[in-house]
C-alpha cells in the first residue's frame, strides 16, 4: 500500500478515534429462549468456523502447535498481528471471561475491559451468530485443554497498533450482521446463509477489501489477491468462467469434506487447514446447505490467479 495513502488512512482513524472510549455496556439483551449450553452443539459451530485455525500456530509449529493457544502471525497490509490464546487458561486465555464477555467479543469486537479488537479477528461476521450458538461454542471451548501462553503485541506501526484507532475503523466499516429467516427460501438455503455469512465467515477471506481494510460489498465472495496470510483467495461465486459456477453441488460438498477439487487437485494453505480441522467435521446437511446457498449468490466476474 502506498505510504501516503496509509498515512491518510491513519490520520482519519486518529481523527475519528480521538477521545473515544468504548462503551462495554452496549451488549444486546438476551431475547432468545435459552437452555443450558451444549458443548456438543458448540463443537458443530466450532467446525463451521473452520476450527478457529488462526488461533493455532500450524505454520510455525506444525501439528505440534498447542491447540488454540495463539501466537500465529497474521500478515496484513497494515502490519503483522498475532492471534490470541482462546483456551481456558484464566490468565493468558479466556478462562476468566463471563458469558457476557464472550458474547460481546464475538458480536462487538470488544474485550472484557472494553478495548477494541483488531479486525483480523472476524467479529464483523461472527456478530451474526446467535446468542445460543455462542454459548454452546463457549461451552465447547471450555471442554478443551487449557494452555498457558502469553499473547503477543502486534508488529504494526502506529496508529495501526493502537486499539483506540479501531473505533474509527468500526465507524467506517463495521455494521453488525443481522441474520433473518427468508420465508421464500428453503430451510437448507437459510441454514447455508447463516453458515456462509456468519459462522464460516467466508467473506472475510474471499471478498476483496477497500483501502481502509473493510470488505468491498460490491464484490462479495468474488475472490481476493490479498487474502489471509498473503495467499490468494479464489472467486467462490457461481460465475462460470472465473468462479465455481462449473462445480456441481456434489463437487462442492466433496471439496469441503476432503479438500479435493473437481479436477483432482488438492487445496493448499489456510483453506486446507480449515477443511481438515473444521469443515470436514460438519454433518452432511450443513455441507449441503453451504452448497445450496453459494449456488444462489450473485455471480461476479473476477479472475483471481489460481482460480
Amino acid at each position: 500500500m502506498n505510504l501516503l495513502l496509509r498515512l491518510a488512512i491513519a490520520s482519519g482513524f486518529v481523527a475519528l478515534s480521538f477521545g473515544a472510549r468504548a462503551d462495554s455496556s452496549s451488549i444486546e439483551s438476551r431475547t432468545e429462549p435459552l437452555r443450558a449450553p451444549d458443548a456438543a452443539s458448540g463443537r458443530r459451530i466450532f467446525a463451521a468456523t473452520g476450527g478457529c485455525t488462526c488461533h493455532s500456530n500450524y505454520p510455525g509449529e506444525a501439528e505440534d502447535a498447542p491447540l488454540l493457544a495463539g501466537g500465529r502471525a497474521l500478515a496484513t497490509p497494515f502490519g503483522v498481528y498475532y492471534s490470541t490464546n482462546i483456551t481456558g487458561d484464566p490468565e493468558t486465555g479466556i478462562g476468566g471471561w463471563s458469558d457476557e464477555d464472550f458474547i460481546r467479543a464475538m458480536k462487538e469486537g470488544l474485550s472484557p475491559a472494553g478495548e477494541h479488537y483488531f479486525p483480523v479477528f472476524p467479529y464483523t461476521s461472527f456478530s451474526g451468530l446467535s446468542v445460543r450458538d455462542l454459548l454452546d461454542l463457549r461451552a465447547y471451548l471450555a471442554s478443551l485443554p487449557s494452555i498457558r501462553r502469553a499473547n503477543r503485541p502486534p508488529g504494526a506501526p502506529f496508529p495501526f497498533s493502537w486499539r483506540a484507532a479501531i473505533f474509527g475503523w468500526k465507524l467506517m466499516n463495521f455494521t453488525p450482521v443481522t441474520m433473518e429467516t427468508n420465508a421464500d427460501e428453503s430451510n437448507a438455503w437459510n441454514r447455508g446463509h447463516y453458515l456462509v455469512e456468519a459462522a464460516a465467515h467466508c467473506g472475510e477471506c474471499h471478498t476483496p477489501r477497500t483501502m481502509t481494510g473493510g470488505l468491498d460489498r460490491s464484490m462479495t465472495l468474488a475472490g481476493s489477491r490479498q487474502g489471509p496470510e498473503g495467499e490468494l483467495a479464489p472467486n467462490i461465486t457461481p460465475h462460470e468462467a472465473t468462479g465455481i459456477g462449473s462445480w456441481s453441488r456434489v463437487d462442492l460438498v466433496w471439496y469441503l469434506e476432503t479438500g479435493l477439487k473437481p479436477d483432482g487437485d488438492d487445496t493448499q494453505g489456510l483453506m486446507s487447514e480449515v477443511i481438515e480441522h473444521g469443515y470436514s467435521n460438519l454433518p452432511g446437511e450443513d455441507l449441503e446447505a453451504i452448497a445450496t446457498y453459494l449456488a444462489t449468490v450473485p455471480a461476479i466476474e473476477n479472475r483471481v490467479k489460481g482460480n
